[in-house]
């Protein structure tokens, strides 16, 4: 197997594969066919300079052509690549060097800097570089479906982040989410808004709308609620796939309206708050379709495609997967999701001599996602993750109902709950809260009504006994609130 040949080298060279919107605010459209030549002479370039099949290279690339470009060179000659974030600082480049030992990195000269303060001693291709393509086009290497393929830090809330290594079947098992849940169609955009270097980019920028025959939109530049909706406008993209903290930010931000061309919205990393799925569907007509997954296993759920999603839902268990519920933990048989992962390296994973060493994660029996989940007709709702609900005096609670309830005030904008220690509850609920006017003024009675919503919004028991405000919140690179973070861990 080999994605750049069954998938890039495969479609119609005239067809429309990329859409660049640069961070100078300039415009291009790319064919497959531009694409499949460039990123086969960029192959050629890596292995003129030594890389061969199953060495990694780490790209340090925004959203913009040169990272798939990058990104499928490597798939084409079997490279194990290592996308990563333009946020990582030199103290987070360093440890990822030194986890996966890259043969290469291929980075945006803007990077420069940083990449020399993590004094990696590793060789640096900088781009753009238009002499990378005057290479002769590398061959495809013929794959088997379980040979390493791409590394993914995972953007844990505690401890140092692990390196996921998954399979070449990552790619081609991209297939199901695409169809099931994502639902873009031959000859449109789609766009997915993950910065290169988490795994919601790794499979939605451009993987699953090129498996899908649609085109993938590239915006290089940050994140802004008003041109969000004026490039979605302007751009007539169909189908978007945002971070909820994405689309909570612009439901409170911006003032929302009829997209013309938008057929379908996709959010996957949190539960979106019933407000903002309101606020999105009273202005577009649209539901938000939630799905969920991790890092290690790609997509595991989401809203099908065409049905109408249920507010608060994650969705249904992609067709194939099979998912359990064990204590009210979500529990998944990985021989049955196509994306699962090979392991983490250092544990089921190990490289010696340039020669990978797995025991394949997926035949080590059932994996526990330590997510807590609800289950109703077949639809599974967030509870929280295991080690975030928050017990007090003996009731359960789960931190997004409480956030819920809070973001629906007028006055927040964004909103994380989590457990503080009491002497008399064992723990109670403690708020740090985002308030959209960042002047207002943060009185115990803005503290008090703020209590008395969250009382009438859901059970009383709930209500945050403590509330703090912070300017922002603190999350991962993928948008995810770092609530061990706030609980001081």
């Amino acid at each position: 197997m080999n994605f750049a040949r069954e998938i890039l080298d495969a479609r119609n060279p005239l067809d429309l594969a990329l859409v660049e919107l640069s961070r100078e605010g300039s415009r291009r459209e790319w064919s497959f066919g531009e694409v499949a030549d460039r990123a086969a002479r960029l192959a050629g370039a890596l292995e003129a300079l030594g890389i061969r099949r199953g060495d990694v290279v780490m790209t340090l690339i925004g959203n913009r052509p040169e990272w798939v470009l990058s990104m499928s060179a490597c798939f084409r000659i079997g490279a194990v690549v290592l996308p990563c974030t333009e946020q990582l600082r030199a103290k987070d480049l360093r440890l990822r060097i030194e986890v996966a030992r890259p043969a290469a990195i291929i980075a945006d000269e803007r990077n420069r800097a940083e990449l020399e303060g993590a004094r990696s001693g590793v060789r640096v291709i900088y781009v753009p570089d238009e002499s990378l393509f005057e290479h002769e086009p590398a061959p495809c290497a013929d794959l088997d479906a379980s040979d390493p393929c791409l590394i993914t830090f995972t953007s844990g809330t505690a401890g140092e982040p692990k390196a996921v290594l998954h399979a070449q079947r990552y790619l081609l098992g991209q297939r199901v989410q695409a169809e099931h849940w994502l639902g873009a169609r031959p000859g449109e955009i789609v766009w997915c808004t993950a910065a290169s270097g988490w795994s919601k980019s790794a499979r939605n920028v451009f993987i699953a709308p090129w498996l899908s025959g649609a085109a993938a939109l590239l915006h290089d530049a940050r994140f802004d609620p008003l041109e969000r909706l004026e490039l979605l406008e302007r751009e007539r993209v169909h189908v978007l796939c945002m971070a909820p903290t994405e689309y909570r930010v612009i439901a409170k931000r911006a003032t929302l309206r009829p997209l013309s061309a938008l057929r379908g919205m996709v959010a996957a990393g949190e539960a979106l708050n019933p407000e903002v799925l309101r606020a999105w569907k009273e202005a577009t007509g649209l539901e938000i379709h939630d799905g969920y997954g991790q890092t290690e296993t790609g997509q595991l759920t989401g809203a099908p495609a065409g049905q109408a999603a249920r507010p608060g839902s994650m969705g249904r268990a992609l067709p194939g997967v099979a998912l359990s519920i064990l204590d009210g933990e979500l529990m998944l048989d990985p021989v049955s999701a196509p994306t699962f992962f090979l392991g983490y390296l250092g544990e089921h994973v190990t490289r010696d001599d340039g020669r990978w060493r797995v025991e394949d994660r997926r035949d080590g029996g059932p994996w526990q996602t330590g997510d807590r989940v609800l289950e109703e007709d077949g639809w599974l709702y967030f509870e929280g993750r295991e080690d975030d609900v928050i017990v007090s005096a003996g009731y359960r609670i789960g931190p997004f109902e409480v956030e819920s309830a809070l973001v629906a005030h007028p006055a927040v904008a964004e909103a994380a709950a989590v457990s503080a220690p009491d002497e008399e509850r064992g723990a109670v609920v403690r708020a740090v809260v985002v308030l959209r006017d960042h002047t207002l003024a943060r009185t115990p009675q803005l503290v008090r009504e703020l209590q008395d919503h969250v009382k009438r919004e859901t059970a009383p028991y709930k209500y945050p006994r403590i509330i703090d405000f912070a300017e922002e919140l603190p999350k991962t690179a993928s948008g995810k609130i770092k609530r061990a973070e706030l609980r001081g861990e």
